[in-house]
């Protein structure tokens, strides 16, 4: 995977980097990562229990107006590197990430 995000069979795998108890939350942009650029996500959860993990996949599935159910942690559960599969349509949500970047 050379993008930060890529095509997969019912959706879309997109590579963030999370910045937990931010004080402000959102999408900030591309940043560079080990592997390649990744989309930068700061949520003001900290990462206890998971709370970090739901508000990035509620975060991201609402900047690309998806429900917050369509996205999961597919990798990095308990890393700030994470790999997140966002499910439905390839190309739209396609279109929707390069809208983000």
């Amino acid at each position: 995977m050379s993008h930060w995000w890529q095509a997969a069979p019912g959706g879309v795998s997109v590579r963030v980097k999370v910045q937990p108890r931010a004080r402000r939350a959102g999408l900030q942009g591309l940043v560079p990562g080990v592997d390649g650029p990744r989309l930068k996500l700061a949520v003001a959860e900290p990462p206890e229990d998971g709370r970090a993990n739901r508000a990035v996949c509620a975060a991201l599935a609402r900047a690309l107006d998806m429900p917050s159910s369509a996205a999961e942690v597919a990798q990095g559960l308990a890393t700030r590197e994470k790999l997140v599969f966002v499910a439905g349509n390839p190309e739209m949500l396609a279109s929707r990430l390069e809208a983000l970047a």
